[in-house]
């Protein structure tokens, strides 16, 4: 009920911020129909299916090699990981952000306007042609600091890291429970 709520929030603060060149999307409400809960309820299973196993991959490269090593693994392996989702649960998947690290996370087009809100609420979004489409917060736990908190607080051999593979890194600055992003999830019409 909670993320219903939540879910209408939304639509109340952010009521047309989608895309303004694509008005074929609709945001929903906290009444969904019985398709549309279907579609919610695999769009979250994709998502959590994701986020295990990429913070598994994360937790055993900080054990290996520190956060550096982590590094390599939202680099090369989430690309795999969510293309693997994906197919498993017949959704397309992926992580975005507004201040985005690599920018092949750019978010897709019907979330352009909602990945810029501040309130962390997730949206959730019907196409005409009966498409499902979810952005789900990502909030930072303290684990993630060691890449994406301070600046000054970053490790060296970490800054090294970050300014091999992304010379264009936007994502450092936040604290402990910041919304750093979101995973977004289309789930295909029933």
């Amino acid at each position: 009920m909670r993320f219903w709520l939540a879910a209408l929030a939304a639509v109340l603060l952010l009521g047309g911020c989608g895309d303004p060149t694509d008005r074929h999307w609709t945001v929903l409400g906290s009444q969904l129909t019985p398709e549309q809960e279907e579609q919610s309820r695999t769009a979250v299973k994709a998502r959590d299916a994701m986020f295990g196993q990429l913070f598994a991959r994360l937790q055993a490269a900080v054990k290996k090699g520190g956060p550096a090593e982590a590094i390599a693994v939202c680099q090369e392996a989430a690309p795999a990981i969510a293309k693997a989702i994906g197919k498993k649960h017949g959704v397309r998947i992926g992580r975005t952000a507004l201040k985005l690290r690599n920018p092949e996370n750019a978010p897709p087009d019907w979330a352009v306007g909602y990945v810029g809100g501040d309130g962390g609420v997730p949206v959730q979004l019907q196409h005409e042609d009966g498409r499902f489409a979810a952005l789900l917060p990502i909030r930072l736990q303290v684990g993630c600091l060691g890449c994406h908190g301070a600046s000054e607080s970053i490790a060296p051999p970490v800054k090294a890291a970050l300014a091999e593979r992304y010379p264009d890194d936007k994502a450092t600055g936040f604290k402990a429970g910041d919304l750093r992003g979101w995973f977004w999830v289309e789930v295909p019409a029933p």
